[in-house]
């Protein structure tokens, strides 16, 4: 099981905070009602639908390192990396949000198939998720997000997520998490907690009331090299599904 180390990096108005991380409990609460996801097969904030797009060329000797993507200023256009770059072979079988203060359950999404550890890389998984919470979402001051995945046959280590959350051309924060060193043919669990920022009355009324324009990119290094980049877009409104 990885060890799991989480360091946030806010906008830089925000400063910065850390938080130690938390291994997986079973939890058997009732499913909360700010999350709804309606999908039936999930590969790590990857839904059915995949999102073409790479990115064509960087500059000449550019490199997508942890501080490369640090200093991005918005929402990528395009992915970062190919899926052939995921070498170690790392497949997502669960994801779970809780909110720390009720304990509610608001998304337990479980990958439906096969349970042994393959290792092959799946070069047709998806990318890309949409997310659709009601509008109390925003009002949640610290979730736990849990991972449960498995490595294939190359040892990880370093293993580190990097996420940079957007609403329009805003940076709202940045996470950072460390999640360590993952043994070849592993299944690994770790929890990430998420101190969410506070955001003003006018920002949450806009999120709310333009779906899908909140978006975020999730970098995942190994040895400080990039081997996987999913991204998603969140709803907060009261109406608005899982858009296909």
């Amino acid at each position: 099981m990885a060890n799991v180390r989480e360091t946030e990096r806010g906008s830089d108005d925000e400063g910065e905070m850390s938080a130690e991380g938390e291994t997986e409990r079973d939890m058997e609460s009732e499913r909360g009602q700010i999350g709804d996801q309606g999908m039936e097969d999930w590969n790590g904030f990857i839904s059915g639908e995949d999102v073409i797009g790479l990115v064509e060329a960087l500059d000449s000797g550019d490199e997508i390192t942890p501080n490369y993507v640090l200093r991005l200023n918005s929402y990528t256009d395009e992915y970062l990396c190919l899926p052939e770059d995921n070498i170690y072979n790392i497949s997502f079988s669960r994801f779970k949000i809780r909110d720390l203060e009720s304990g509610a359950i608001l998304i337990d999404i479980k990958k439906h198939g096969p349970t042994e550890i393959k290792d092959v890389i799946d070069l047709n998984a998806g990318r890309f998720i949409q997310y659709h919470f009601a509008p109390a979402f925003l009002t949640l001051r610290e979730i736990g997000a849990t991972l449960e995945f498995t490595v294939g046959s190359k040892a990880v280590n370093r293993f580190r997520l990097i996420e940079r959350h957007y609403f329009r051309d805003r940076l709202l924060k940045t996470f950072d998490f460390e999640i360590g060193f993952c043994i070849p043919y592993s299944r690994n669990t770790c929890e990430h907690i998420y101190s969410l920022p506070e955001l003003e009355p006018e920002t949450v009324e806009e999120m709310i009331a333009n779906p899908y324009e909140t978006k975020s990119d999730s970098f995942y290094f190994a040895n400080n090299k990039l081997i996987m980049h999913h991204k998603a877009e969140y709803s907060f409104n009261d109406t608005e599904g899982h858009r296909e």
